[in-house]
């Protein structure tokens, strides 16, 4: 029996998929990654050299990878989350197009493990489109558990056995970088801030952006809290203008979004002093809530070979798109040898 398992990924994105399979302590001897976004993949080729890459998964053949041990998605959620207005609700649209691909991969692949992903808030029809294809249910586990995010995800699975994860009691306050500068990075409260205490101006521009945040850390138990709790909003209260407490979770980390927090949320900081200002999360922060390694997404190899610098917009974007490591981690943990689990017919 081999002690080291070959995969097939689609959707790869920045290979959080790898990233777990490490953590999980499941050796990969073959890693073969269908993906288009160009940051994405110059960020996997930096962090993974061995990582092969097989271009656009609607142009695939996966006869060549019959017998592998682990195909694995989460083709892009955007078509049926309920965020998107008029997403689809039947089979006629994209998304399922992207997700057949997955199928078609599992039936001609026919491997021993596949797990797939998507958005919990998924309309009900799709969601029983996709167990009847697949043949089993989901299981819905909320990152909340394993990370400072709150981020509802269904996984389908032929991996027997995955239960919930023990709650780790991880607040945003944990995992906050200390000594972050406002220059590129914070909100401070100006003009329209509601329910969440006085209202501060910062009225000398040049001080604003030389002032260094520090989180205060409380002392005490880890507080069982499992959602983004909300302080407050600047003008009309758009989603990317609300402000959420570091004692709870962070919103659901995304790929889009505009407002002061577009992509990651608006938090509200407190100061040694007494005082507070409102910023959005850093990338590092933003990793961190994916429980990827610091800087994972801070350099990639480009298709030249040369190592470039990932902008901040690409991070956030690239991580926003991504899938919280600890939580596959855990699923793939219960991968306890080839033999467990029949090739899928």
């Amino acid at each position: 029996m081999r002690n080291s398992i070959r995969v097939v990924s689609l959707f790869d994105g920045i290979s959080c998929g790898r990233v777990a399979l490490d953590r999980a302590g499941v050796a990969v001897s073959s890693y073969h990654a269908y993906e288009i976004d160009k940051y994405a993949k110059a960020i996997s080729r930096y962090n993974y050299p061995d990582i092969v890459p097989n271009g656009n998964v609607l142009n695939a053949d996966f006869s060549r990878f019959a017998g592998y041990d682990l195909v694995m998605g989460g083709s892009p959620c955007t078509f049926w989350s309920i965020a998107k207005a008029n997403r689809e609700i039947d089979k006629n649209g994209i998304g399922w197009t992207l997700f057949m691909r997955f199928v078609e991969a599992v039936r001609v692949i026919r491997p021993r493990f596949f797990f797939y992903e998507n958005v919990a808030s998924m309309p009900q029809s799709i969601k029983e489109y996709i167990s009847e294809e697949l043949g089993v249910e989901p299981v819905l586990i909320n990152s909340a558990l394993l990370s400072a995010q709150h981020r509802k995800r269904l996984y389908w699975t032929n991996i027997s056995g995955v239960a919930q994860p023990a709650d780790k009691g991880i607040l945003l306050r944990d995992i906050l970088e200390s000594g972050v500068t406002g220059r590129e990075k914070s909100y401070c409260i100006d003009a329209h801030y509601f329910k969440g205490g006085s209202k501060t101006r910062l009225d000398n521009q040049s001080g604003k952006r030389q002032m260094v945040y520090e989180p205060v850390r409380e002392a005490g138990a880890a507080s069982a809290v499992c959602s983004p709790v909300r302080v407050g909003e600047f003008g009309s209260g758009g989603q990317g203008s609300r402000v959420y407490s570091v004692h709870g979770k962070t919103v659901s980390l995304t790929a889009n979004g505009g407002g002061g927090g577009g992509k990651v949320g608006l938090y509200k900081i407190d100061l040694p002093d007494g005082d507070y200002a409102i910023r959005k999360l850093t990338v590092t922060e933003a990793e961190r809530c994916q429980t990827l390694p610091d800087n994972y997404t801070a350099f990639g190899i480009d298709d030249k070979g040369i190592t470039v610098k990932i902008s901040d917009t690409q991070r956030y974007k690239c991580v926003g798109n991504g899938w919280t490591v600890d939580v596959i981690a855990h699923i793939l943990s219960y991968i306890k040898n080839f033999s467990e689990v029949t090739m899928c017919g």
